[in-house]
């Protein structure tokens, strides 16, 4: 009995060791096909699933606890044989310290968003090798998902996560699909990884840090403090907004966080808003809605 009861804890212990970074759920809408029940589908759906879900990303080791919670929304709005053209939305959180919130940390929709795919073709990422522009995709927005979500815990802490997205970006450019050069767009995947490792908007990532790490995670102990942090935070986003005005990072922030922030200064404890309002509508006006709810 105490032999079962060991193997148990070891299956459990090993079990748990050895649990993947991501929780994703993958969503494939095909209802501006007028084809939505074909069975390729389903089949891409679950495949991209277990793909994310089940790949080791990285060489740490991830407890169930730590996976990162995220969802990937891909709309298919048509396709021929096993060429498909669509778009995919992206989306990450984290918790938040203390308490049983979830804190979004990225919102990403990409409109540049072709592939090929084989009904039960198997989907494996290679570092040094182009598989298809599907895996392409998929593996770019995963490390993004890591370096952004580990950039809320340490300062700079997803540089490394960002490099293994630039060598996405790298070898998917022999696909010679959009969204992976420069030319392709201010919101290409291409500028996107290009910016999170600009030295130009290392600002940023450290006040994704100081939001997160020194502002909401503090807030189950020192509400007011938390909420000054945070709001000095989105402030200091403003120099750079002066020196790069209309930035794709400014508007990923922002399309992942205006909610988020309303939600925190429209409710007590109150702390001074009038310094961080001003700067929010003028940085993130076409969330002018949301700032108006914030209690000056």
């Amino acid at each position: 009995m105490k032999r079962i009861k060991i193997f148990i804890i070891l299956f459990f212990a090993v079990h748990i060791a050895s649990a993947q970074e991501l929780n994703c759920e993958v969503v494939v809408n095909a209802e501006q096909t007028g084809q939505s029940n074909l069975p390729v589908f389903k089949t891409l759906q679950s495949s991209l699933q277990e793909f994310i879900n089940q790949t080791s990303w990285t060489n740490r080791e991830f407890s169930n606890a730590e996976r990162i919670n995220c969802s990937v929304f891909i709309n298919i709005t048509s396709f021929d044989n096993e060429s498909f053209t669509g778009s995919i939305q992206v989306q990450s959180s984290r918790p938040v310290f203390g308490s049983t919130l979830i804190s979004p940390v990225f919102n990403f929709n990409d409109e540049q968003f072709t592939f090929n795919y084989r009904e039960f073709e198997p989907l494996n990422y290679s570092q040094n090798s182009y598989s298809s522009n599907l895996v392409s995709v998929i593996s770019f927005y995963v490390y993004t998902i890591l370096g952004l979500d580990a950039d809320t815990f340490e300062e700079q802490g997803g540089t490394q996560y960002f490099q293994e997205a630039n060598r996405v970006v790298t070898t998917a450019q022999q696909g010679n699909q959009s969204g992976w050069r420069g030319s392709d767009g201010n919101r290409s995947r291409y500028n996107l990884n290009t910016d999170l490792l600009s030295n130009a908007f290392s600002s940023y990532r450290t006040s994704l840090y100081d939001y997160h790490r020194k502002g909401l995670d503090i807030m189950h102990k020192d509400p007011s403090a938390g909420k000054q942090v945070i709001a000095k935070s989105v402030e200091n986003l403003n120099s750079l907004n002066q020196s790069r005005p209309n930035s794709l990072l400014m508007r990923v922030f922002f399309d992942a966080k205006a909610k988020e922030i309303e939600q925190i200064f429209a409710a007590g404890p109150t702390v001074p808003v009038s310094k961080l309002v001003n700067v929010l509508n003028r940085i993130a006006p076409l969330y002018a809605e949301n700032w108006r709810k914030i209690q000056l």
